[in-house]
């Protein structure tokens, strides 16, 4: 092959590998054999003493880095709750007012659709970027970062700061590059997102990317409000939002929600809604954290692009809660450069509500990463046949039973069941056995008759060596794993044994309040309904379980299987026993301060204020909850006589 021809392939042969790994995250070939065909272009164009306008050795910046190192941030970024009506906007309002005591403040900004990123600078220096990752530690991206329009290299504040925004790609970028490009990009967001996370930074700066600064992380400095860190921005050179706005109440919220939906069709770049923030940070820390949102925060989402196709199946699939969940099979359609060929009908009742027949042109609705959901029928298709209910589950043939709108199967050997329940119980959350993966536990289930958890536990190298893809050292391992997980804690097993609605954060809350097994499993119902998060269904949910002489019997075996719960350390000291709220701003320690000190000297600090609240430490600013508490008598200390307790604790000892 002449040289002119091998060069010519290589370069279509190294975009399109990029474009599929970066773009669309699905690699055809890895990173050696990327590495390998991008050395001899590079070679060859060394010695032809040319190359193509179009090859991927143009960009500087020298060779593509091998992988990205991980980077831990200072301080957690926070996915946000989101709404769609004004309905839902108004009822997050209110729960913020009974929070804060009072009607806050809010600021309204754009919710951009890019990549996250979060900026650490020190002594006025750009010293590093990330993604935001799973919100603790994202991917390093300092190199491809410091291209991008918008960042600056150095700010005049000298303290540790870490700058949060969106990498984005403007449409009038992405019109550019895909006019010079062999290779053009579907949509603005995968252009962003794909040359962020690329490993060649020279990528990143071929985009012409851009960076809108709107929110702060860790700081040295304090920031009394969300106006004040969008003026520090600004004021440091970042690019911001120029539609930033301080409003208040629901009807100047939901306005600004209108007015920007009606305008963003006209922005050189994408958003997908508004955020809306409280902008006191002080009131901030008095409204909290769910697990996953601040709940002082809130995304107002913009109705998603939809799209029609035609349906051409439906399939049933068998969840771990023996729920069948119905997903439609379609032509395939591109939604906002995503090609489409399944989507959710959530349950039969969903099928009958919107009247979807096989044959028929319905609407597809998708909104970012979310899964493809059917939201109606766009086009009655004369021959379309009704979807028929199972009467049978459609892995193993039992009866199933109905509940509602939904539809369960009653088969107690039913294969996708139990191969979903040991994936989860092995799951990093829950026993977190390192190398269980859902299709090791259909292997094991087809070739081992694995269908128990305890089963799992009590495996032994001679069952694993020999089995395909287990050799005599993955299997030692495998064991390994096995029997580092069987030490856990009470909270890791509880999520494990995949308790109809609890999660991590409530097995976390049930673990702290009853402390062992055992007392969890006496528990009545209304001390499961002190427990902040639980109602009424969940408690009976928990009360079943328990009662059940199946799970009594399957904890018991897990126990014999080797399976130890350690203890929760028991915290003693001044606060024993008591409850704790604490509200407003104390002037010295931050909540999270406060917190740990009562809950290491043996307090729990509740969320709200009742009668089985015992003391109330109250701050500046304490609004309805130190209302209440005068209302129902209980005891209310300052700051300095919380310092006097602890002080008066310490001399005893």
């Amino acid at each position: 092959m002449k040289p002119y021809d091998r060069m010519k392939e290589l370069v279509e042969k190294l975009n399109k590998y990029a474009a599929l790994y970066y773009e669309q995250d699905a690699p055809e070939i890895s990173d050696a054999e990327y590495d390998a065909l991008y050395d001899e272009l590079r070679a060859l164009e060394e010695s032809e003493g040319y190359s193509l306008k179009n090859s991927p050795t143009h960009r500087v910046g020298g060779a593509p880095q091998k992988k990205f190192a991980q980077s831990k941030h200072l301080l957690r970024l926070y996915s946000l709750d989101k709404c769609k009506t004004r309905e839902e906007l108004a009822d997050w309002y209110d729960r913020v007012i009974k929070a804060a005591g009072k009607e806050p403040e809010l600021t309204a900004e754009y919710k951009f659709d890019g990549l996250t990123l979060n900026i650490l600078y020190e002594n006025g220096a750009l010293v590093k970027a990330a993604t935001r990752g799973d919100g603790t530690v994202g991917e390093e991206v300092t190199a491809q970062v410091k291209t991008i329009s918008g960042v600056p290299r150095n700010i005049s504040y000298k303290g540790r700061i870490e700058i949060q925004g969106e990498g984005i790609m403007r449409l009038s970028a992405l019109e550019e590059y895909n006019r010079r490009s062999s290779e053009p990009l579907k949509n603005a967001r995968n252009g962003a997102a794909g040359a962020i996370r690329n490993l060649d930074p020279a990528v990143t700066a071929d985009r012409n990317l851009s960076f809108m600064a709107y929110n702060i992380g860790f700081s040295d400095r304090h920031f009394a409000s969300q106006s004040e860190m969008h003026a520090f921005l600004a004021e440091e050179g970042f690019e911001t939002e120029s539609d930033f706005t301080v409003l208040k109440g629901v009807d100047e919220a939901f306005a600004f929600a209108e007015k920007v939906d009606g305008l963003r069709h006209s922005l050189d770049f994408l958003i997908d809604g508004v955020v809306f923030k409280v902008n006191d940070t002080a009131l901030r820390d008095e409204i909290g954290y769910t697990e996953k949102f601040p709940k002082w925060a809130i995304a107002y989402k913009f109705k998603a692009d939809e799209m029609t196709t035609v349906l051409r199946d439906v399939v049933w699939q068998v969840s771990r809660s023996a729920k069948l969940n119905p997903l439609a099979v379609l032509d395939p359609v591109d939604i906002g450069g995503v090609t489409v060929k399944r989507a959710t009908l959530n349950n039969y009742g969903d099928i009958l509500k919107k009247k979807v027949r096989i044959g028929d042109r319905v609407f597809i609705r998708r909104s970012n990463d979310v899964i493809p959901e059917i939201t109606g029928v766009a086009e009655e298709v004369e021959g379309a046949k009704e979807v028929e209910k199972p009467t049978v589950c459609p892995a193993c043939g039992a009866p199933v039973r109905e509940e509602g709108a939904f539809i369960y199967c009653t088969g107690e050997h039913c294969a996708p069941q139990i191969v979903a329940a040991l994936d989860h119980f092995a799951s990093k959350d829950a026993m977190d056995i390192d190398g269980f993966s859902e299709k090791t536990a259909e292997q094991f289930y087809n070739e081992l008759h694995l269908t128990s958890p305890v089963q799992l536990m009590q495996l032994k190298k001679e069952d694993i060596a020999g089995l395909d893809r287990f050799g005599d050292k993955k299997a030692e391992n495998l064991v390994s794993a096995i029997a580092a997980a069987k030490d856990t804690t009470m909270d890791r097993l509880l999520f494990a044994l995949g308790i109809d609605g609890i999660g991590k954060k409530t097995a976390k809350d049930l673990s702290a309040k009853f402390g062992t097994f055992e007392a969890l499993a006496q528990a009545d119902k209304d001390a499961l309904l002190a427990v902040d998060g639980i109602g009424g269904i969940l408690a009976d949910n928990i009360l079943a379980w328990f009662a059940d002489e199946g799970n009594k019997k399957l904890l018991s075996d897990l126990y014999a299987s080797g399976v130890s719960v350690r203890e929760a350390e028991k915290k003693s000291g001044v606060f024993d026993g008591m409850r704790i709220v604490l509200t407003g701003s104390l002037p010295t320690y931050k909540r999270g301060e406060a917190t740990a000190l009562i809950e290491n000297n043996g307090g729990e600090v509740a969320s709200s204020v009742s009668k089985t609240v015992d003391m109330v430490l109250a701050g500046e600013d304490a609004g309805s909850k130190l209302d209440k508490a005068k209302k129902l008598g209980i005891k209310i200390i300052d700051e300095n006589e919380f310092v006097a307790m602890l002080n008066g604790a310490a001399k005893e000892n």
